[in-house]
């Protein structure tokens, strides 16, 4: 479904802009420790930040975890499945995150964001309208929807391969 090319594009945009976010906090909270036990002055504008890039790092960590298949995963069962089964296993999960991230996330978050909108919610500190902190939820969703549907088809076309090159029986 996704040529290795754009895959991995993708992978690298993610990685490059969370490692970005992940440094602004490192930043932030460096500065928020020093400023409250050093200055006697916490800054309210990097507590903020703070908090708003962890929500950003988190969820865009978390749908780059599932496109390099390195999210959390109870493997008891499907590490002794082999061959069709393991396929339709690996095109079941798949569908099951996919539906998720779906659901939840992307439609889930769109109500989020469209509330959040009507009401015209800002941050405190920032005065920073709460649609950009919250827009990373159907964003986050429309990634694990990509990575998923990628690896339901992989699957289900190592699945027909498998059985086409498979000795047939008479």
């Amino acid at each position: 479904m996704l040529p290795q090319k754009i895959k991995k594009l993708l992978d690298g945009v993610i990685a490059m802009f969370s490692a970005s976010v992940m440094a602004l906090l490192v930043v932030c909270v460096t500065w928020q420790v020093f400023s409250r036990y050093v200055l006697n002055e916490p800054s309210t504008l990097t507590d903020e930040i703070a908090r708003f890039a962890m929500i950003w790092v988190g969820l865009l960590g978390g749908a780059y975890c599932v496109g390099a298949k390195r999210h959390l995963a109870i493997d008891l069962l499907t590490g002794k499945l082999e061959g069709a089964k393991r396929h339709l296993c690996d095109i079941y999960t798949n569908l099951f995150v996919c539906f998720f991230a779906a659901a939840a996330m992307i439609v889930g978050g769109m109500r989020l964001l469209l509330k959040v909108q009507a009401t015209g919610q800002i941050s405190p500190a920032l005065e920073l309208p709460m649609e950009y902190v919250y827009a990373v939820l159907p964003l986050s969703g429309v990634i694990i929807v990509i990575y998923t549907l990628h690896f339901a088809v992989e699957a289900l076309r190592e699945l027909i391969s498998n059985k086409s090159s498979a000795p047939k029986e008479n």
